[in-house]
């Protein structure tokens, strides 16, 4: 049951990752980052998801150890998420960016490990390391991240571990119907980013709507979509009254009929890059 800021989804290895969390793409280091870190764990959420090429995680790092500080909660209680860029995808480049990232979170271990993008010929080698770390015990799980269904077929042919979570641009524009029902039957966990689609839905008519009715606001709203679809989910904000309101999704629910017109919003439209075509 999700009812709560600590639910969590069970992963395939029995590792538990919480169903919503605090992202942290596009903010940089400083005290605005340190603070939206400390106001989220304050408030409940115990997921925070960075990236090595966010140039972040040493605020992200500052501000669980304070937070945890000032809330007596153990690191054992927190669910830490980084990802390898693709400069760092060769076997040995790999297994030294996470240890570049740990250090700079301050942190003896990562729950979750993510190969960022899937750079054509590169990202096998990269999988090799995140299976020799999870082997190791330095992260709790490991996954990918912006992977489409053939990616995955790929590297499933040569992997020891399969990926536990694909982190993949995903919003009512964009709803990966298919890539969601290829993971579901592989027991990989579909993690949402950009669930608010840098907020180009707030002003969707329909999501208004359905807003109105419950008396909740859009982002609410799209928030739910995700965890009644059973898509854990990142949404990012540094303004503390955001984190509360994105926060507080667990005391009502939408209905099959809610549920089947926001599907209906898809258009497979994305405002990232295409995981097929991108050169970065």
């Amino acid at each position: 049951m999700i009812t709560s800021l600590q639910s969590a989804a069970n992963l395939s290895n029995g590792i538990q990752m919480p169903w919503l969390g605090l992202g942290v793409f596009k903010v940089e280091e400083g005290e605005e980052l340190v603070r939206a870190v400390k106001t989220a764990i304050k408030h409940g959420y115990r997921s925070i998801d960075t990236a090595a090429v966010y140039a972040n995680e040493q605020g992200v790092g500052q501000g669980i150890k304070e937070a945890m500080l000032e809330t007596g909660l153990a690191r054992e209680q927190l669910f830490i998420t980084s990802k390898v860029w693709n400069a760092d995808l060769g076997y040995e480049a790999a297994l030294a960016a996470f240890e570049t990232s740990l250090g700079k979170l301050g942190l003896d271990y990562l729950d979750l490990y993510l190969v960022h993008w899937p750079v054509q010929g590169k990202y096998k080698e990269a999988w090799r390391a995140l299976e020799k770390l999870y082997a190791e015990g330095k992260v709790k799980a490991i996954g990918v991240s912006n992977f489409q269904i053939h990616h995955l077929q790929d590297l499933m042919e040569d992997a020891r571990v399969k990926p536990a979570v694909n982190q993949v641009e995903l919003h009512p524009r964009l709803s990966q119907q298919e890539l969601r029902d290829y993971c579901k039957k592989q027991g990989i966990q579909i993690e949402a980013w950009s669930p608010l689609m840098q907020g180009q839905l707030l002003d969707e008519p329909l999501l208004q709507e359905i807003a109105a009715k419950h008396g909740r606001t859009v982002a609410q709203v799209i928030l739910r979509w995700d965890l009644q679809h059973g898509i854990v989910t990142i949404p990012k904000s540094t303004k503390e009254h955001r984190i509360r309101e994105n926060a507080d999704v667990f005391g009502f629910e939408l209905t099959p009929e809610d549920m089947a017109r926001i599907d209906g919003l898809n258009r497979n439209l994305r405002i990232g890059p295409d995981p097929d075509h991108f050169d970065f």
